[in-house]
């Protein structure tokens, strides 16, 4: 769905009424000078009749009866279409004297005074002052027409070429006006977990003011509240692991005495216990840590020696082979620990959920992308779609706590990075593929193959 800014909506608001008010405008225009165009017009044809009345006194003074049919032609110098055509009639409907562009009939076959609309012309009748004749004045159509068009144009053309020109400024004076938001838009936009600091004073109109004030506070109030969050998770860290580490070493010990004996199942389940809840509580530290915004900083490293770090250290402890190919550096923009926590948890989940037979590969691609592939079951839709809520987990009988995934996807979204797990691997029927692509306009690669 396309969001319109602000003042593309002002803009356009505004030119709609604009533009309607014009179109009215220009509708009232042009029947306002139709119709005075149309009297002026109208009246042109009365004075044309009242000029002829000097022909009417030379025909009460001669006899026409004889007059050929059609009447006498007046000829003149210059008559063209758009020459007014004129008729003079006798009572008795008899045409006596027409011009030239006047046809040999009557324009109307009843002499009544008034006007007349035909095909050709708009005729007007009017009866002479001896009461002896008719004139007949005609104008022809298509110049009437004419007439109206063009002093219809003249009247509205001016409006539609101005109104790009006021749709210019009007786009201008809006934008000016508007600066002061964008410029906070703007300032607003730049804060994130790695700047809290608050907005410097904006030259903003007054309905504006209320709002900076409250983003400020709001700014402060969240700065506060991750600065308490980061401070509980790293005493919550140091607090917590020593009396779990000094619990599973106990434990270890009260096992290796009960050795043999009836107590030692119990035993047994008690360090397993314990070592669960020490894995249960670092799962929980990780995702405290991610929640207050660990990984939105500005830092640029090389990820690549932190995944060949953590594919080292899950080999020797789950005596498993990860296999990392690809390019040989991968710079990205983000936090290192952040990172760290991320790739630990899905290389974790790749070792633990994965089978012994086949080792687990990780690819770094020059598209700064990393594949992680391992051997397993394929798991359904629904299961892939839900693995990543907190303390949900697969079908699987491996340890974990079901909060790897959600914790990654956390990270992922502070680092800008896009994650898709996929099911069977394309191509095959089994296995798990964990795709992680970062912005490309952020990372930089330096493409040797991995020894």
């Amino acid at each position: 769905m396309k969001h319109w800014s602000l003042a593309s909506r002002i803009v356009s608001g505004t030119l709609v009424i604009v533009l309607g008010a014009l179109i009215l405008l220009s509708v009232l225009v042009a029947a306002f000078t139709r119709y005075e165009v149309t009297e002026r017009l109208d009246n042109s044809l009365q004075e044309v009749a009242e000029r002829l009345e000097f022909v009417i006194g030379e025909l009460d003074k001669s006899d026409h009866a004889s007059a050929a049919p059609g009447g006498e032609v007046a000829r003149l110098p210059g008559v063209n279409r758009r020459t007014l055509a004129y008729q003079i009639a006798s009572t008795d409907g008899r045409l006596e004297v027409r011009s030239q562009n006047a046809p040999d009939t009557l324009f109307v076959p009843h002499l009544q005074t008034g006007f007349y609309d035909l095909s050709e012309f708009r005729v007007y009748i009017v009866p002479s002052v001896s009461g002896h004749h008719y004139i007949l004045v005609g104008e022809p159509t298509f110049h009437r027409n004419e007439a109206v068009r063009r002093a219809t144009l003249i009247s509205v053309m001016p409006m539609l070429i101005f109104f790009p020109a006021i749709w210019l400024l009007v786009r201008w004076r809006v934008r000016s006006a508007m600066q002061p938001l964008t410029s906070l838009q703007q300032e607003i936009r730049s804060r994130g977990g790695a700047n809290l600091a608050p907005i410097p004073p904006l030259e903003l109109p007054e309905e504006l003011v209320a709002i900076h004030s409250a983003v400020n506070l709001l700014l402060e109030r969240l700065k506060m509240a991750l600065s308490t969050e980061r401070a509980f998770a790293a005493n919550a860290a140091h607090e917590l692991r020593n009396p779990i580490g000094a619990l599973l070493a106990q434990v270890q010990i009260l096992r290796g005495m009960l050795e043999h004996s009836e107590h030692e199942e119990r035993a047994t389940t008690i360090m397993h216990q314990a070592r669960r809840i020490g894995r249960m509580m670092e799962k929980l530290l990780q995702l405290s840590r991610v929640t207050s915004g660990i990984a939105l900083t500005e830092d640029r490293f090389d990820l690549v020696p932190v995944i060949r770090f953590l594919a080292q250290e899950l080999e020797r402890e789950k005596d498993q082979t990860i296999e990392l190919s690809g390019v040989s550096h991968l710079m990205i923009r983000g936090d290192m620990d952040a990172a760290g926590i991320l790739f630990r948890n899905l290389l974790e989940n790749a070792v633990l959920h994965g089978s012994l037979r086949q080792p687990v590969r990780v690819t770094v691609t020059e598209s700064s992308e990393v594949l992680i592939f391992n051997d397993c079951n394929p798991l359904m839709p629904e299961i892939l779609q839900d693995m990543e809520k907190p303390f949900v987990r697969g079908t699987t009988d491996a340890e974990g706590s079901g909060l790897g995934l959600a914790i990654v996807r956390q990270i992922s979204l502070q680092l800008q990075a896009d994650i898709r797990i996929t099911s069977p691997v394309p191509g095959t029927a089994r296995g798990i593929i964990v795709s992680v692509r970062f912005p490309s306009d952020e990372a930089t690669v330096h493409v040797r193959n991995q020894s």
